[in-house]
């Protein structure tokens, strides 16, 4: 079926091309590389799912991936991936850990890491950075691997959220959770998930904060709330 989403494409964005080469490869979780691409990518604290909850997780996977086995056109992989991040995102949203990015302050240290290197390194589009995890769109510049991008804000905002907390120790959880964007109709999705995930939590103002790029929204590619 045609679809009829008619909104156009926002400046820098570029979906998944199936005619250029895609890398794909796995580590707990599945992870696409095209060159270009916009990502819809989440990553979260460390602390933010206990044992409990991650040995849930890991059984679903198992199970999920294994009924998937034979699918035809990778249909059935790609609804397990679906099923993991929902039940993923489901836990994540109940607060778990010690959400310091609940505070400003806080806050504000990723919040200097992710735009530090905007425009340089990638291209921000739109983020929520809530109490336990991130959400965010962005499409990294040639010679900027995603993985490297983010390794690199993570390391940057960890140093200074441990010192301001007066903390040692793991802050982020090592591997993220990544996927290209398909196309605009695709987007707009993944942009409205973020601008509505703090409301699905129960969050009140302060706990978060969101962001989409300018130029998007004055091109209607803003939250609708």
């Amino acid at each position: 079926m045609a679809s009829h989403f008619t909104l156009q494409a926002p400046p820098g964005f570029r979906g998944l091309n199936n005619d250029e080469e895609i890398v794909c490869y796995r580590r707990h979780l599945p992870h696409w590389k095209q060159s270009g691409a916009t990502y819809f990518v989440t990553f979260r604290l460390a602390d933010s799912l206990p044992r409990i909850r991650l040995d849930e997780l890991r059984l679903l996977r198992e199970k999920s991936f294994r009924d998937a086995t034979g699918g035809q056109d990778g249909q059935g992989k790609e609804e397990a991936e679906r099923l993991l991040f929902i039940t993923t995102e489901r836990f994540l949203d109940q607060g778990m850990g010690d959400c310091p990015l609940r505070e400003p302050r806080l806050r504000a240290e990723l919040l200097e890491a992710l735009h530090f290197a905007d425009g340089e390194r990638y291209e921000l589009f739109s983020y929520v950075i809530m109490p336990n995890h991130v959400h965010l769109l962005l499409s990294p510049f040639e010679g900027y691997d995603l993985s490297r991008v983010l390794r690199d804000c993570k390391r940057y905002s960890a140093r200074n959220i441990n010192e301001s907390r007066g903390q040692r120790g793991k802050l982020w959880q090592a591997e993220s959770y990544d996927r290209i964007v398909r196309d605009a109709e695709h987007l707009w999705r993944c942009l409205q998930y973020i601008g509505k995930n703090a409301n699905k939590a129960g969050l009140v103002d302060g706990d978060y904060c969101r962001w989409v790029r300018p130029e998007w929204e004055q091109l209607g590619w803003g939250f609708l709330d």
